[in-house]
């Protein structure tokens, strides 16, 4: 569906002035202060939304960070248990055919990423409790309705506010890209604050090597968890790509993006939460559930290149664009 007209659109015949009547540029000085204060406005509101994630961040970092001064190893296990995450961001990285994206976009990702998380976890802490008053059946309906929405919503979000807008943001696999890098974020503060939190609760256990060595199977377990993360915003990123290019229908597209990681991540706690496997029984699984999806996301990027290749020759779009038309 195409861009809407007015009907006194339809019918000009392009020398009539129909400004401030059925069209409109900035003309006036009135004109620019509106466009200025519109860009203020969004320029504020997107500020606003760092500094409330930055300061709920700050609040639940208040302990771990303090242990991680004290503990300097803890912060050594929380990179750690990202190498996964990392390596499959780099592998989704070096798959994508274009112009691969540069650090700057991919940084501010990450950072925001692990700001947005904070925006998950306390709604998931809010908005558990309704849940919980039924057993078994409001669980799963928690992880179906909350967890996986939520926190694949604020991944997303992460790339929208700055990558998205960006001129490196350029094709629809960038997409997946920015969406594995928030995603790697994501997973990076998830797993500081288990190993923090594992860390702390064993202070009863014993000394602080027991608790080191509580935290070290924490961030083991951590570290087969953070690919996952990867993987599901990395689907919703491709779909977020092709909303870009595709503005007539970016809104279900999206959505679509959206439903699908959200629903892979509840399946995924849902069937961890309830199957009661032992340790190992664990990561075998994990390594199937999301070698499966991770492979599906693969082959989604193998047929865009693929169908790049036959229509480009395999130029980047910046060489392709320097090239000259015969």
């Amino acid at each position: 569906m195409g861009e809407k007209r007015d009907p006194l659109q339809e019918t000009a015949d392009g020398e009539q002035d129909l400004y401030d009547v059925a069209t409109w540029e900035p003309r006036s000085a009135l004109d620019r202060a509106a466009v200025g204060i519109h860009r203020g406005i969004k320029l504020v509101a997107i500020y606003v939304v760092i500094a409330l994630a930055l300061g709920l961040l700050v609040a639940q970092l208040a302990a771990s960070g303090y242990a991680i001064i004290g503990n300097p190893s803890l912060g050594v296990l929380t990179l750690l248990s990202a190498v996964p995450a990392l390596a499959l961001v780099g592998f989704l990285w070096r798959a994508d055919p274009t112009v691969k994206e540069p650090l700057g976009p991919l940084a501010a990702t990450f950072l925001l990423a692990v700001l947005f998380a904070s925006f998950a976890a306390v709604l998931n802490t809010i908005l558990r409790i309704p849940f919980s008053a039924v057993p078994v059946v409001g669980t799963v309906l928690f992880f179906f309705l909350i967890v996986g929405p939520v926190e694949e919503t604020v991944k997303l979000l992460a790339v929208r506010l700055f990558a998205y807008r960006g001129d490196a943001f350029r094709t629809v696999v960038d997409g997946a890209v920015y969406g594995a890098v928030a995603g790697l974020g994501f997973a990076t503060i998830e797993n500081s604050l288990y190993i923090t939190r594992e860390f702390l609760a064993a202070a009863s256990a014993g000394g602080v090597g027991q608790q080191l060595e509580v935290a070290a199977g924490t961030a083991t377990q951590r570290a087969f968890v953070g690919p996952g993360h990867v993987i599901y915003s990395g689907v919703a990123g491709f779909y977020l790509g092709l909303a870009k290019f595709n503005p007539d229908d970016a809104g279900p597209i999206v959505v679509k993006g959206l439903v699908i990681a959200a629903l892979i991540h509840a399946t995924y706690n849902t069937l961890v939460g309830f199957l009661g496997l032992s340790f190992a029984a664990l990561l075998v699984f994990i390594v199937v559930y999301d070698g499966l999806f991770g492979y599906l996301l693969y082959r989604k990027l193998a047929r865009y290149r693929a169908e790049y290749g036959r229509a480009s020759g395999g130029q980047s779009p910046r060489r392709a664009e320097a090239t000259p038309d015969n």
